[in-house]
């Protein structure tokens, strides 16, 4: 990277970090909780015990009862309840990103303004309906599309003594609707740059995002126990409705079972969870009867946060382990067998200097069985051996000068890429010519 254009970009991330105006947190939930964003965050998008109890009551602020109206003198049949302000709020994020060897054909050292930009609709809808809903323009796509979305309803009650939560989910991406920031949808990485490459394996898991609709139902007992389970079908964006044949690398046959189980306890200072979640899933790829390819997906999860002060040390994990059978893609000519197996996994720690100042280090691994068909060769893109094997680290400082304004810088260098680490893709390409410098600037209002 040109030495004067890092020096530059220093230089701005300091000044903006020096002379950013005073503003108020994300305004939907600060709106209506009267909270700045530390209310409820270590830094975002990672809760604290406040946030993650915000959460689980569906996104209501019980605390504030002048959040909503319920006009109306006759008692059994109430009147429809009024916000006094609309749940609505943005960001707006632009970013530099620079590979450690230019891609192929292109320039290096790319400005996205934006890289996105996305409007929400985030907070209490009525009593104990609440959402975090998510519309985002894309600009390398150049239009706006739905993003993650959680709309939910919950309630409490009193059992054997101990507080009983129990509510509905409506969303369209497992694991957006966890309260912990170990599994994908919230999990490590916190940020990452949509224009640098990425290892071609990935679980289904983390596949099916925007493209699924799912209802759901979930428990939390004492506040220790924590369960909750999701139906998932086919739900792709822009295109036929219903899901016919020409429709998506996934169709659901069925439904597609998702499921979590944690238990957390929290403590003055302490604050410990551990969990697992999984999901399993019958596709059939570019149609809808016919050969069907399954995956499940399975495995652990963990997370520690340590509070000294005003400081926060936090430490998380997780595991998936992916069996499938893929006798479709196998049908179709895109694997040479049938059963694979795909482990991924990463850990992070990550120190937060107050609210202001966060770094962290952690690192990720993807291995599986090698299949010169399924990964196959290609420039950049591709697996010279046929094996997904990825792993690496990534290390990340952010700066919230205010409790609105993100500027953050990260860098992801690679051990191995798509099966190796000199000539991976077989047309003289290594796996750190992937390392990847990202900087990013996210305003909030």
């Amino acid at each position: 990277m040109n030495r004067r254009l890092l020096v530059t970009l220093s230089i701005l991330f300091i000044m903006l970090w020096a002379v950013s105006p005073a503003a108020k947190a994300l305004p939907s939930y600060a709106r209506q909780t009267g909270l700045a964003c530390n209310g409820c965050h270590y830094t975002p998008p990672e809760l604290n015990p406040a946030g993650r109890a915000f959460k689980l009551l569906a996104y209501v602020d019980r605390t504030k009862s002048s959040n909503i109206e319920v006009p109306g003198a006759d008692k059994r049949r109430p009147g429809m309840e009024m916000l006094q302000t609309l749940p609505l709020g943005a960001w707006f994020e632009t970013s530099f990103t620079s590979t450690k060897a230019t891609q192929t054909g292109t320039q290096n050292g790319n400005f996205e303004f934006p890289q996105d930009i996305s409007l929400f609709l985030a907070g209490g809808w009525a009593a104990h309906v609440g959402s975090f809903l998510q519309v985002t323009y894309n600009a390398q796509d150049d239009h706006f599309s739905m993003d993650n979305t959680d709309i939910r309803y919950a309630n409490s009650v009193k059992l054997g003594g101990k507080d009983f939560v129990y509510g509905l989910t409506l969303n369209n991406n497992p694991t957006v609707e966890d309260l912990w920031n170990t599994t994908p949808v919230w999990g490590y990485p916190f940020i990452a740059p949509d224009s640098a490459p990425t290892p071609a394996a990935a679980t289904i898991i983390t596949s099916l995002g925007q493209d699924v609709a799912g209802l759901g139902a979930y428990t939390m007992y004492d506040s220790h126990f924590y369960f909750a389970g999701t139906i998932y079908r086919t739900d792709h964006i822009g295109s036929p409705q219903p899901t016919d044949g020409t429709s998506g690398s996934y169709n659901i046959r069925g439904t597609a079972p998702y499921w979590r189980a944690a238990w957390q306890n929290v403590g003055r200072l302490n604050m410990f969870e551990i969990g697992a979640y999984g999901i399993h899933v019958n596709s059939t790829p570019g149609a809808v009867s016919g050969l069907k390819d399954t995956y499940t997906d399975y495995g652990p999860d963990v997370q520690y946060d340590r509070v000294f002060h005003r400081d926060v040390l936090s430490l998380r994990g997780t595991y998936l382990r992916e069996n499938s059978t893929l006798n479709a893609t196998l049908a179709a000519g895109g694997a040479s067998q049938a059963a694979h197996h795909l482990d991924t996994g990463n850990a992070s720690v990550e120190y937060h200097f107050g609210q202001r100042i966060s770094a962290q280090f952690g690192g990720f691994w993807i291995a599986g069985t090698m299949d010169p068909l399924l990964f196959a060769p290609a420039a950049e893109s591709g697996s010279a051996n046929g094996s997904p094997r990825s792993s690496g680290y990534i290390t990340t400082f952010s700066v919230w000068p205010k409790q609105n304004i993100d500027l953050a810088v990260s860098y992801t260098a690679y051990n191995h890429f798509n099966g190796g680490t000199t000539n991976y893709d077989g047309s003289g390409r290594n796996a750190g010519d992937n390392n990847t410098l990202y900087v990013l600037t996210r305003f909030v209002f």
